[in-house]
């Protein structure tokens, strides 16, 4: 990873989008479904891409939209669609674009009270109120976000019934639809006027801030953070979550500071991140300059992305690494949630820290391991077998307090005011807290590195198989076990997974790039894990060779 001069300062204004031309391209662009760049492709969260580079505009989002159509009728869903946007300059457009097709196709629609922008949870927490106690009429959502991708991006994704994002089989669906509609010259979508489709009896309001926040009380111990008096700060990243944290501060009579209020489709008040693009990632310390620079200022700090499905933590250490917090919440979250199902399993990635299975068999729970993904962990939090569901990349749920589900999707906020719940009642910051585990547990040393890999290549180690890897040994330990499937839930993980009994590394290929990515742990040193990520490479080299 090379790291850019530009990385953690104030994002100068040569990298700044142009506003007004990625609108223009998101209407006048044509995609031709022949070039692969350019049709309908739904990854771990959606279709995203950019109007700039005809990956995401109108025909993306009328296609889409119109498959999500066809899909609900041959469904039999029938209930409301709530549908939520983010921040970014395309996500409004999108969301009209979207009305068109839902009005014209008779869909009740839940749009946003005040056209107030929506946090993926949000949206997820909406549906399942809806439908809770219901066996027909069952309502499903879209959002409209790239989540943290730079401000140029725009994202496209479908929450079923469940509530959380749709799984592969759904999207592909969906998918195969929106592509089929795209060669067809968009003949077969249907489309009224927005003026027509704002005023459509089937177009209805929803106060999602109101409904959401009321409710956090039954997941977030706000009680003991009143009681502490702490003194808390929120950095919304310039993201849909803007008005929700002042309303929580409100309601909950919380000392929290909202440090910035602002929304700028070019995130021009974001420091940037490593590779020189403005990308609102609250896991990143470069993205992170701004809250970090104010940590002195807080017991507890936190941030969340666009969408506000992600979350970072600060503390007068800094922020806390996604993995290493979500360690420390899972610890929390068990140890303080005597509702909870005593067999209700942790979840995790594949790609998530050794860290989380050594808490985990210590507090004697069951270990859900599973490829990268948010959906794998729909059902379980949805029928509360899965007490917490995260993910390496900052995203991650929880049950309520009394056990049962709060949000299939990922939720930026509540873990965000778990850090002040913990901090508050255990007297330790998280980061305290993150130490103690360590020192019980021992210290993981991690890291993620790239590599080239052509499209051929990538094919080949997305089927790799473990018997196809010869070495008995990784940096100095014997493999105890290699996997190409998720033991959690059997399904492919894309690539492999080796271990050792104090490290181990992954390997899958990008979906985006020809370049594969290897994430790697140590439990010993920093000169283990360097020596883990140099054999990891050449064994899967060789592999693919």
């Amino acid at each position: 990873m090379t790291l850019s001069p530009l990385a953690g300062k104030p994002a100068p204004a040569s990298v700044l989008v142009d506003i007004p031309r990625l609108l223009t391209a998101y209407y006048t662009g044509r995609p031709d479904p022949a070039i692969a760049g350019q049709r309908v492709a739904f990854g771990t969260s959606g279709h995203r891409g950019t109007s700039l580079e005809l990956s995401f505009n109108e025909d993306h989002v009328l296609a889409i939209t119109q498959a999500i159509c066809l899909y609900r009728a041959a469904n039999g869903i029938d209930g409301p669609l709530f549908i939520g946007a983010d921040t970014h300059a395309l996500s409004a457009p999108a969301a009209a674009s979207a009305l068109q097709v839902l009005a014209a196709n008779g869909v009740q629609v839940m749009l946003s009270k005040d056209d107030e922008y929506t946090p993926t949870p949000a949206v997820s927490h909406a549906i399942l109120c809806y439908n809770r106690g219901r066996t027909s009429g069952l309502a499903d959502g879209i959002v409209i976000t790239p989540s943290h991708n730079p401000p140029q991006s725009g994202g496209f994704k479908y929450n079923p019934t469940n509530g959380g994002p749709a799984d592969s089989d759904v999207t592909k669906w969906i998918e195969a639809k929106a592509n089929e509609l795209l060669a067809a010259g968009l003949a077969g979508v249907k489309r009224v006027a927005h003026a027509d489709a704002l005023q459509a009896a089937t177009t209805q309001r929803h106060d999602y801030v109101s409904s959401y926040v009321a409710d956090l009380e039954n997941v977030i111990d706000f009680e003991v953070i009143r009681a502490a008096k702490l003194r808390l700060g929120v950095d919304p990243l310039g993201g849909a979550g803007v008005r929700y944290w002042a309303a929580i501060a409100e309601r909950y009579q919380l000392d929290l500071e909202v440090v910035n209020s602002e929304v700028d489709p070019t995130f021009r008040f974001m420091t940037v991140d490593w590779d020189g693009q403005i990308r609102m990632d609250p896991s990143s310390p470069y993205a992170m300059q701004g809250l970090i620079g104010l940590r002195e200022r807080f017991d507890v700090a936190f941030a969340c992305d666009p969408d506000h499905d992600r979350h970072g933590i600060v503390t007068a250490e800094g922020l806390l690494a996604p993995n290493n917090y979500l360690a420390v919440a899972i610890d929390y979250l068990y140890r303080h949630r005597p509702e909870w199902r005593q067999d209700a399993a942790v979840g995790k990635t594949v790609v998530s820290s050794g860290l989380i299975d050594r808490v985990t068999a210590r507090l004697g729970r069951e270990l859900y391991e599973v490829p990268v993904g948010f959906k794998y962990f729909a059902q379980g939090l949805f029928d509360g077998s899965l007490g917490f569901g995260g993910e390496e990349s900052a995203g991650a749920s929880f049950l309520r307090r009394d056990g049962s589900v709060w949000a299939t999707d990922k939720d930026g906020l509540i873990p965000a005011l778990l850090a002040a719940e913990m901090t508050a009642r255990t007297g330790r910051t998280p980061s305290q807290a993150y130490n103690d585990l360590t020192q019980a547990l021992g210290k993981p040393f991690a890291t993620r590195v790239e590599a080239k890999a052509d499209a051929r290549q990538k094919g080949l180690l997305s089927k790799l198989a473990p018997e196809q890897v010869t070495s008995t040994e990784l940096a100095g330990e014997p493999i105890e076990q290699i996997l190409s499937h998720a033991p959690g839930n059997g399904q492919a993980i894309g690539g492999l997974k080796v271990m050792t009994a104090n490290g181990w590394f992954a390997a899958r290929p990008s979906g985006t790039e020809d370049i594969y990515k290897i994430y790697a742990e140590s439990f010993i040193d920093e000169a283990h894990l360097e020596r883990l990520v140099a054999e990891a490479q050449v064994l899967v080299d060789t592999a693919i060779a």
